[in-house]
């Protein structure tokens, strides 16, 4: 199953265990937000993972925002 939460965020139980990660890609949007919250400066998350934007790494901020604050994206039952 597939979820698109949001432009850039997707949520598919076929890629990395059903973690949300960033359309396109299995890079998970954890691994980023691990890598802001060590102060990693964008420019080098940037070189370092070319095929994301500085607008996504934006859209996974709010993405964390928005959990942080109990709110949800999206909300779905995946089938075993």
């Amino acid at each position: 199953m597939r979820v698109e939460v949001s432009k850039y965020i997707v949520i598919d139980t076929e890629i990395c265990h059903g973690k949300p990660t960033f359309k396109g890609t299995r890079i998970m949007v954890s691994d980023i937000l691990e890598l802001i919250a060590a102060g990693e400066p964008v420019e080098n998350i940037l070189r370092s993972y070319p095929s994301i934007t500085t607008e996504m790494i934006n859209e996974a901020l709010r993405y964390a925002a928005k959990l942080a604050r109990g709110e949800r994206y999206v909300e779905f039952q995946v089938s075993a």
